[in-house]
């Protein structure tokens, strides 16, 4: 199994999030640059076992999920904060 360099496999799961998810290639970036600056992918830059495809699709599904369960979140909060307005 091939191991990408970090830039590689970091331009890998941005690509596939936009295949898999159907996202503008900005939203895929900024997804992979804020998972970047939160220090998820830090254990990606100092083991280059963990830089393969099929690890870019796993963090890819990974990341979308979150980013899903975050959007929810923040949802219900609006929910909850317009209904204690009325």
């Amino acid at each position: 199994m091939t191991n990408l360099t970090y830039e590689a496999y970091l331009d890998e799961v941005a690509t596939l999030l936009t295949e898999l998810y159907d996202l503008d290639d900005a939203t895929a970036i900024k997804l992979v640059v804020d998972a970047q600056a939160a220090e998820y992918f830090s254990p990606h830059d100092d083991h280059a076992e963990m830089r393969t495809l099929t690890r870019a699709r796993e963090d890819a599904v990974a990341l979308y999920k979150a980013r899903q369960a975050r959007v929810g979140t923040q949802a219900k909060q609006q929910r909850a904060t317009s209904r204690k307005r009325k």
